[in-house]
């Protein structure tokens, strides 16, 4: 239900180890997202770091829009260096991109997650206007997942009735940019992407907790089981 976010700096002043955030959390959560910041800073290997601290899954977020045999290196790296998951934009298409992505990855045993949408204004002037058209193609490659805003419940509303039960639906946006923990889950959403919110507060232990009793009591009450 709660995916976080490691983007660092981490702590209230920023000073808490990658570590120490992971042992503070690990509890509520059921994986961890890592971006190019974490990478950058600390090196491919922080993956399976953070996958063997925590024995939870790591989603890798490079967020990536490139060709396909560009692609199809880099997810050859990620997974060799403990990665479950990776996160792809969906806007560069099928044909010599995605198609070439999602047969690697299954060779590999890799997870796809494709953006549908972002959090961020912007998105909307394109991305939104393309979105049916996105989602059938995450339907057509029948990936594991994708990822829809939390700011825009609408969105995650619709694309629950086109997915179904099966294709998983991540949204990020809460707290910082203004969602609240469980909305997105009300709306459909199977995990909320969470980071700042928990990582850079006075003490993550008891916020990670906090959310994950929103999101347990949203989830009870949204699906009919209180």
């Amino acid at each position: 239900m709660l995916v976080l976010a490691l983007d660092p700096p981490f702590g209230l002043k920023g000073d808490k180890s990658t570590r120490e955030i992971i042992e503070e959390t690990k509890h509520v959560v059921s994986a961890y997202k890592i971006g190019l910041p974490l990478v950058l800073k600390e090196g491919v290997g922080v993956i399976r770091e953070v996958k063997e601290s925590s024995g939870r899954r790591v989603i890798v977020d490079f967020k990536l829009a490139e060709i396909g045999d560009v692609m199809k290196e880099t997810i050859s790296i990620l997974a060799r260096n403990g990665a479950d998951a990776v996160i792809v934009h969906g806007f560069i298409g099928v044909e010599g991109a995605l198609d070439v992505l999602v047969e690697e990855s299954r060779k590999l045993g890799l997870d796809v997650i494709i953006v549908v949408s972002m959090t961020h204004k912007g998105a909307t002037r394109f991305l939104d206007i393309h979105f049916e058209e996105l989602l059938k193609q995450v339907v057509d490659l029948n990936v594991h997942g994708v990822v829809l805003p939390a700011t825009r419940l609408h969105l995650i509303k619709k694309a629950r009735g086109v997915l179904g039960g099966s294709i998983k639906i991540y949204s990020p946006g809460i707290g910082v940019q203004g969602a609240e923990p469980g909305s997105a889950i009300c709306a459909g959403a199977d995990y909320e992407i969470i980071g700042r919110l928990i990582t850079r507060s006075e003490n993550p232990r008891v916020v990670a907790e906090r959310v994950y009793s929103a999101q347990l009591e949203a989830w009870r009450r949204c699906r009919g089981y209180q």
